[in-house]
């Protein structure tokens, strides 16, 4: 891997981690694109770039990274139970759903899913609308949901907003609880793989893997901030669309 493949991997990370397009099915295709193969190095430095990418949460919302602010992250891990526990009982099978068609059509029904939600999603005057006031109930709706992310392609981001929206969230407090749910979920991802491949971060390695961390980095927090501006204007319909079209695109390749 070269440094312009690791900046466009970097933007690729910071640009989707977030929202509900799937960053795994991006980087599958951006990977393939550049001829670069699976290995326990490329694993390595998607570990880095997601690491950035949790950096930039952190920056975004400073102010939640606060002991004042515990009864809000006691609710984000009753959200992270039901991922973890899963996730790991089912840890084996979950790796063996992994390939470019499920991907793709996971894609094209988180799609569907998306557009369903919100032909019928009406915001109330009652929905929560800022991510302090979601409830135990709400959390563990929305980590429910988050659990549907095992499945390859499905989005953890897309997962966990549309339960949030399904659970009385408006749009917005949705998506700043998914955010702030990648924290405790990608920490842990991380650092079950960093134990895997910490023999990969080497020296030799350091210019790559330091210009995939500082553009996931900087995408992802340009990426939080607009998305979030986004969502005072518009709906998900779009992205909804979007994962369609990329799914179809996905099967046609992987045919």
């Amino acid at each position: 891997m070269d440094i312009i493949q690791s900046a466009i991997l970097g933007v690729i990370e910071g640009f989707t981690e977030f929202l509900p397009i799937s960053s795994t099915a991006h980087m599958i295709v951006a990977s393939k694109a550049m001829g670069l193969s699976q290995t326990t190095y490329t694993k390595a430095f998607e570990i880095i770039i997601q690491l950035a990418a949790i950096l930039a949460v952190v920056f975004v919302y400073k102010e939640k990274f606060s002991p004042k602010k515990i009864e809000l992250w006691k609710r984000l891990i009753v959200a992270y139970l039901p991922l973890a526990i899963v996730g790991f009982v089912f840890r084996h099978q979950i790796k063996d759903l992994f390939s470019t068609q499920i991907v793709a059509i996971m894609f094209i029904v988180g799609g569907i899913i998306f557009l369903i939600v919100e032909k019928f999603y009406k915001e109330k005057e009652h929905y929560v609308r800022e991510v302090e006031k979601v409830t135990y109930k709400q959390s563990l709706l929305i980590g429910i949901a988050q659990v549907f992310a095992l499945i390859p392609g499905t989005s953890r981001a897309g997962a966990s907003i549309i339960g949030g929206m399904l659970s009385g969230l408006n749009r917005k407090a949705s998506a700043e609880f998914s955010f702030l749910l990648a924290f405790p979920v990608m920490i842990t991802v991380s650092a079950y793989e960093f134990l895997k491949h910490y023999h990969e971060f080497s020296s030799e390695n350091i210019l790559t893997l330091s210009v995939g961390f500082v553009v996931s980095f900087v995408v992802a927090y340009l990426t939080i901030k607009l998305f979030l501006s986004f969502l005072e204007r518009f709906t998900f319909v779009s992205f909804g669309i979007y994962r369609i079209i990329f799914g179809i695109i996905l099967l046609y390749i992987g045919a």
